[in-house]
């Protein structure tokens, strides 16, 4: 999924950084999400964190944990990481269930995003990495790093 930041219709709002360092990724795949209004207000505003937020499918839905979105809000309860509903079709989401239980994948949240007026997250499924592919990852980066200042 190729994302640019020149599109005017798309706007970044956060990255999850540490995703690829930590997990391998396999697929991805764009979801819609559920919102209140103060929610989108705070995502709009950039009050949002990604840190050990998931991805679980619970009776044929996909729903994400963790994501915390600090909304002002003067009134009711209101938890800044309740479990949020993620917008996929059915097709999608049987695909990555079947490849969830029977591979024992993971799904995380990469990024989240306006587009247009609606926000975005793209999910992914990933493989955790060990050590040593962490290392490996971190050697392969410093080296391409290493090229271009030699290239310029």
């Amino acid at each position: 999924m190729n994302m640019k930041q020149d599109n005017p219709e798309i706007k970044i709002i956060a990255l999850n950084k540490k995703a690829t360092h930590n997990y391998t990724i396999i697929q991805q795949w764009e979801a819609g999400v559920v919102l209140s209004g103060h929610e989108t207000k705070a995502i709009r505003e950039g009050q949002v964190n990604f840190s050990d937020s998931y991805a679980t499918i619970e009776s044929g839905q996909v729903w994400i944990h963790n994501l915390h979105i600090n909304a002002d809000v003067a009134y009711g309860s209101y938890s800044p990481t309740q479990k949020r509903k993620l917008l996929l079709h059915k097709a999608q989401i049987r695909k990555i269930d079947n490849r969830v239980k029977n591979k024992g994948y993971t799904i995380i949240p990469l990024r989240i995003y306006f587009k247009k007026q609606w926000v975005k997250i793209v999910i992914a499924l990933t493989e955790g990495k060990t050590n040593y592919d962490k290392r490996q990852s971190l050697k392969k980066k410093e080296f391409r790093r290493e090229m271009r200042t030699i290239r310029t």
